[in-house]
């Protein structure tokens, strides 16, 4: 950098008016290198097979929030809002998209110059003669001098876009910031889908402990009978035996799923931010009915999946990268200033004699690196094509998801009618076989048979009825929970750091975790 007295700047402005205009064109024409992103295609099949021939039928039954509506449970719902307030997990995801949004901040402030205040005041030792601003050193020798300098500067440099490079930067963390978006909206899917399963699962073994408490209630009663007709002489001991046996049997079963409650109700505790030891959950009578789950379309599911949108937009981040890259093989231009005032005494300093003032750029161009551009471009287009597998594979994956559930909701369906019926037919021969003891005709072993046959055949039903809803709840979370792409934060959104809402409950100012 030179500097030039303040007479004549104007003449150099006047003479480098054409250079500043040229310059002026050369960055409005400014391009961009690197691949424009175009989303490749994904395998998606016309239908989804196990869902039979039926058409499609859209998803606009369920909530596009609260999904879980549908299983009509108001304690399900009000546990459901609270996985937003205080899911650590989804937390960590929060403060991730946070991140995600400050590093296009400072991507974006690649587009401005960079300018520095510098102030300084020095005061040095040193040989010579006499002159302003200078003192004799007391006692010193004849050549000691003390000199006093003083300064005040502004520094102002800028290296214009002219590549594309920072374009290319802004525009692959702006992609990236929006898969963040989607990784915080799969977590937030993620924690629903989990505290909707593990709550289902603990109404079942509600409902498994109703069933062998009142089996145990009526073994009881069969033990009472048993031992009045043992004491009459109408029973042998081998019966009481028996009754007893089965009695204590089915109590032990009724305990077991006690530590199956437990555990499940510990679990839904910490998804929803809370110690074990401070939450619990009654037990009910409610029975959750299994609901009707459409699956729409199968091409729908590129845009409701949130994995799928994530992995989609670190595609777009990635091919960004490319561009970046190949920036790096292009000069880079940079513009700079100075201007300030120095002076030997702090009254001159701000005389006209103590200005200066001094601009000029610069041209800078790698012309050997070893290859070391040509392998970080060919690095980052092999980081592309990683990502499109994987985003492929992701696509693959949430059809496979689709498709189990549909198959076990179908499956399941048609084995809970086989062993409704089962069931029923099984009550009828405990009721026969009982009859027939009571007139004598069996020996008691016989109804204990039939009442355990009973027993098991209603307990299968009641296991299969929860692996119909863990495969409802699980389906509707394959096909993304009622979340859709229009629910990714645009640009502007997350270069103004706008509040992120995935939730049809949305947090207090005080624990809203975009912020």
């Amino acid at each position: 950098m030179h500097r030039v007295g303040q007479g004549d700047l104007y003449s150099s402005l006047r003479s480098g008016g054409t250079a500043a205009l040229a310059g002026a064109a050369l960055i409005l024409s400014a391009c961009t290198v690197g691949p424009d992103y175009k989303r490749p295609d994904a395998p998606v099949p016309a239908a989804y097979r196990e869902a039979g021939w039926k058409l499609g039928e859209p998803l606009d039954g369920i909530n596009r929030g609260a999904w879980w509506s549908v299983y009509k449970d108001p304690v399900l719902n009000d546990l459901e809002k609270q996985i937003d307030i205080s899911n650590q997990n989804l937390k960590a995801a929060a403060a991730a998209y946070r991140q995600a949004e400050w590093i296009v901040a400072e991507s974006r402030s690649g587009f401005f110059p960079t300018a520095t205040v510098d102030a300084s005041a020095q005061r040095s030792r040193g040989g010579g003669a006499a002159g302003s601003g200078t003192t004799p050193v007391a006692g010193g020798g004849a050549g000691g001098r003390i000199t006093n300098f003083f300064s005040t500067s502004t520094t102002a440099s800028w290296a214009p876009d002219l590549w594309g490079r920072v374009r290319r930067l802004v525009e692959g963390d702006v992609a990236s910031a929006q898969a963040s978006a989607g990784d915080l909206a799969s977590a937030r899917l993620s924690a629903q889908g989990t505290l909707a399963s593990n709550y289902l699962q603990l109404r079942v073994a509600d409902e498994l402990r109703r069933l062998l408490d009142t089996s145990a209630a009526a073994f009881a009663e069969s033990l009472r009978i048993t031992r009045n007709q043992y004491r009459s002489g109408t029973a042998d001991q081998s019966a009481v035996s028996q009754a007893e046996a089965q009695l204590k049997s089915t109590q032990a079963q009724a305990i077991a799923v006690g530590l199956t409650r437990a555990q499940l109700e510990h679990a839904i505790a910490v998804l929803i931010g809370k110690p074990p030891a401070e939450f619990s959950i009654p037990p009910t009578k409610f029975v959750i009915a299994v609901p009707k789950i459409p699956p729409g379309v199968p091409s729908a599911l590129l845009e409701r999946r949130p994995d799928i949108a994530a992995a989609e937009r670190q595609m777009a981040s990635s091919n960004a990268q490319i561009g970046v890259a190949e920036a790096a093989f292009y000069p880079t231009i940079t513009l700079s200033g100075d201007y300030g005032v120095s002076a030997l005494e702090i009254a001159k300093l701000f005389t006209d004699q103590a200005r200066f003032w001094a601009f000029g750029s610069s041209l800078a161009q790698t012309v050997f690196d070893a290859g070391a551009r040509a392998a970080l471009t060919e690095e980052a287009r092999a980081i592309f094509d990683q990502t499109i597998a994987t985003y492929r594979q992701t696509v693959l994956t949430a059809f496979q998801q689709v498709e189990d559930q549909l198959a076990a909701l179908r499956i399941l369906a048609r084995q809970a009618q086989v062993q409704d019926a089962a069931v029923a037919a099984a009550r009828e021969a405990e009721r026969v076989i009982n009859n027939q003891y009571l007139a004598g005709t069996v020996a008691y072993t016989s109804v204990i048979v039939a009442e355990q046959t009973a027993l098991a055949d209603a307990e299968t039903a009641v296991n299969i009825r929860q692996s119909r809803l863990v495969a409802s709840a699980a389906l509707i979370q394959a096909l993304g929970g009622g979340w859709n792409t229009s629910q990714l934060p645009s640009r502007k959104q997350i270069e103004e750091h706008a509040p992120l809402n995935f939730s049809p409950f949305p947090p207090p100012e005080s624990v809203r975790m975009s912020r």
